[in-house]
């Protein structure tokens, strides 16, 4: 998102929020409509002896004023070039006896660019005529007289009139109404205004209210630009949720996306996919959690999890899936065709997360229907995931593709396979994928072969069958990846069990 230009000066529009809400246009429709009897109220308002008898010099203090700050703005150059012109045209715009669109019409001519700016840095002062200065605004973008400075200038203004809404708690319903003013009269920022209204209440701390505006914003139909790509923030529900997940508050980006589409309420398409990513990323630290604690568990540092805590363990992740299942559903539904390979790559993650194996291969297949190949390291994710689960359908599917391989690859791909059997417990299935690269010419790394090795070993005090252990040393002692071995052996009731192995 871009930022809000920085002109070097801060502006402090505490205008009055009564004249504020009598002067800003109501909104009827998406038409900008002045306020009833605007001329005659305001003459009767303001046309007072003191103010008529106001006289130039009087208004030359405008220079002066402190509740806007113009040290970089309005340099000392600029004061020496300020035009009778200038202070007269502040005078009749502040006699309010005439549209102001009149008055810079008589003036055209006689007013510089920059003292046109000038005139929406004074009205945008405390206490001054905040409508004024959308007028003058309007009446310079009509004469084609609004270049990238004064577009600058003006959007500082507005967002500092913004920021004064939300530190003062204005209802979100007046910063709406205060934007749909800025679009009605051509005001338009090289940014999205509404993510730079979440923006400002998310760091000053009012993060309930943002999802107010959220709200509103989608109920009252506000118009907003969209991302044009995969993940894009575009729009205001995935920009929060966005920020949410920033933050690592991944569960609460998840729950606003669907608590609003559940509430009747229509956020972008891409907000689902930005939910779909915060589900990958919880149920990633969800999983990383459960290694930390079942480590705890064997150092003996916390007591194995009984049955009750285990049902809360898988409950908490199968909620995250079905959260995951109903956002790609609607993402397909409202996005279409064009999105499917984005979303079955967020439930491949979301499934490889999840170590749900025959999931995870079944969104392999639907990328691949779709013209969305996956990576091939993911392909060797879920393989060993698959083979720690002893899938052997799944498994047997997925290696179909080392038949194309090159060595190195396939070397990659079985690496991973004997890896999955290993860590699920599956010793032999591990033994025989050894023997297979070995068969290929392919050499496991030392750990792989050690760790497939002491599963043997301990298969053997448990089943006394020792036959797989030894044809496996000599297979690996054939190909000189360890030396001869001398094992010595006993027999305790008719049972074989290892002493030494050198």
């Amino acid at each position: 998102m871009a930022s809000v230009p920085e002109l070097g000066f801060a502006l402090s529009p505490n205008f009055l929020l009564q004249r504020h809400k009598l002067l800003v246009p109501q909104l009827h429709g998406s038409c900008l409509t002045r306020p009833p009897p605007r001329i005659s109220t305001r003459i009767k308002n303001y046309q007072n002896p003191s103010f008529i008898a106001t006289k130039v010099s009087k208004i030359r203090e405008f220079r002066f004023l402190k509740s806007v700050e113009l040290d970089q703005f309005v340099t000392s150059d600029d004061e020496d070039e300020m035009s009778e012109e200038f202070f007269e045209a502040i005078e009749e715009l502040e006699r309010m006896t005439r549209e102001p669109s009149d008055i810079l019409e008589e003036m055209n001519d006689r007013l510089s660019a920059r003292e046109l700016q000038l005139v929406l840095v004074y009205f945008s002062q405390e206490g001054r005529d905040s409508w004024c200065a959308l007028e003058v605004f309007e009446w310079l973008k009509k004469e084609n007289r609004v270049d990238n400075e004064t577009m600058e200038l003006m959007v500082s203004i507005m967002c500092s009139w913004v920021k004064k809404y939300i530190e003062e708690e204005r209802d979100v319903g007046d910063v709406i109404d205060l934007l749909v003013d800025m679009d009605c009269v051509g005001l338009k920022p090289g940014f999205s205004m509404i993510e730079k209204v979440i923006s400002l209440y998310w760091e000053m701390e009012k993060k309930e209210r943002a999802v107010l505006f959220v709200k509103a914003v989608l109920s009252r139909g506000i118009a907003y630009a969209e991302g044009d790509g995969e993940g894009q923030k575009g729009g205001p529900t995935g920009y929060l949720a966005w920020k949410m997940m920033v933050e690592g508050k991944y569960v609460d980006a998840i729950k606003l996306v669907i608590h609003l589409r559940e509430s009747g309420l229509k956020p972008e398409v891409y907000s689902y996919l930005i939910a779909l990513t915060a589900v990958v990323k919880e149920l990633n630290e969800f999983g990383k959690a459960l290694r930390k604690l079942k480590g705890y568990v064997r150092a003996g540092s916390i007591a194995e999890l009984d049955g009750k805590n285990l049902g809360l363990i898988e409950k908490y992740q199968s909620d995250l899936l079905a959260d995951g299942s109903r956002l790609s559903s609607w993402a397909i539904q409202e996005g279409g065709s064009s999105l499917y390979g984005v979303v079955h790559e967020r439930l491949l993650a979301m499934y490889i997360c999840a170590g749900r194996g025959l999931e995870a291969e079944r969104q392999l297949w639907e990328m691949k229907l779709v013209g969305k190949e996956a990576d091939g390291d993911l392909y060797d994710i879920v393989l060993a995931i698959c083979a720690s689960q002893n899938e052997g359908s799944a498994v047997s599917r997925l290696l179909s593709r080392i038949e194309v391989m090159n060595s190195l690859c396939k070397k990659k791909t079985l690496s991973w396979l004997l890896r999955g059997y290993i860590k699920g417990g599956h010793i032999n299935d591990a033994a025989e994928t050894l023997t297979k690269m070995l068969d290929l010419g392919l050499y496991p790394e030392y750990m792989d072969r050690v760790a497939v090795l002491q599963g043997l070993r301990k298969r053997i005090q448990q089943s006394g069958n020792v036959e797989a252990y030894l044809n496996l040393c000599k297979r690996l002692s054939d190909t000189s990846l360890i030396g001869p071995c001398l094992v010595y052996l006993y027999i305790k009731k008719y049972k074989l069990w290892i002493i030494k192995m050198l």
